[in-house]
């Protein structure tokens, strides 16, 4: 690889691990909510919950609906799919979850020990498409926030991956240009061939080496990867 002096890092997927940190507070929500009284299986729960949140979540990347109605609707949603059309059950459940979830602390495997490496090589940076309240939780509660020069957020820019202005405001912050910065993401459409759309650098990061067509720079399945590479 070149030599960098740039990394911009995705977080969610990326460094902290999504999928486990979700499923401790949807087992609590689970069990606490008394939803094994209307829902015979756990994890049918927790996957009709992850098809609905994600689905939201490509619809608030192209800008169909709003933070608010994100927040408002999975679990509605979710709790719809198994007969349960009770609102106000809806809201407290998912006020539960975005105040518990950002608290979880599981990381990607050898994420603190890879940005131990990187920290002492290169300045690092996040650039994000969370909202931006959780994702500083979810850096402090984990302990990684220190490693981070620049925190990008796509609320304050006002675009989301994979739009190009998101890293251009991104290099413009940290001081980098397209020729000494890489970045590195789980989420092909939003980090990589955002990246490719500013010519920059990219680390395509496929943890489930999910086989794929996709045109990538350089592509890992596990962090510890990096030290490698970089």
């Amino acid at each position: 690889m070149p030599k960098y002096q740039h990394i911009f890092f995705d977080l969610d997927r990326t460094l902290w691990h999504f999928e486990e940190n979700s499923k401790k507070v949807l087992v609590a929500i689970f069990n606490d909510f008394g939803l094994h009284r209307h829902i015979e299986f756990e994890d049918d729960f927790i996957q009709q919950y992850y098809y609905f949140n994600d689905l939201l979540w490509d619809r608030y990347r192209d800008n169909k609906i709003t933070k608010d109605e994100l927040r408002g609707e999975r679990f509605k949603l979710t709790l719809n799919h198994f007969k349960i059309n009770n609102t106000k059950l809806a809201n407290e459940i998912g006020d539960y979850y975005v105040n518990e979830s950002p608290k979880q602390t599981i990381l990607l495997p050898h994420a603190t020990e890879v940005l131990n490496y990187l920290h002492a090589k290169y300045k690092l940076h996040i650039i994000t498409n969370g909202f931006e309240e959780v994702q500083h939780i979810k850096l402090s509660e984990s302990k990684i926030g220190h490693f981070f020069d620049q925190l990008i957020f796509s609320e304050k820019v006002g675009v989301k991956k994979p739009h190009p202005l998101i890293f251009k405001k991104a290099l413009k912050n940290a001081g980098a240009t397209t020729q000494n910065a890489v970045m590195i993401g789980d989420d092909y459409y939003a980090d990589i061939y955002g990246a490719q759309r500013v010519k920059m650098d990219s680390i395509y990061f496929n943890h489930y080496q999910t086989p794929h067509q996709y045109q990538t720079d350089k592509e890992i399945s596990c962090l510890s990867e990096l030290i490698k590479l970089l």
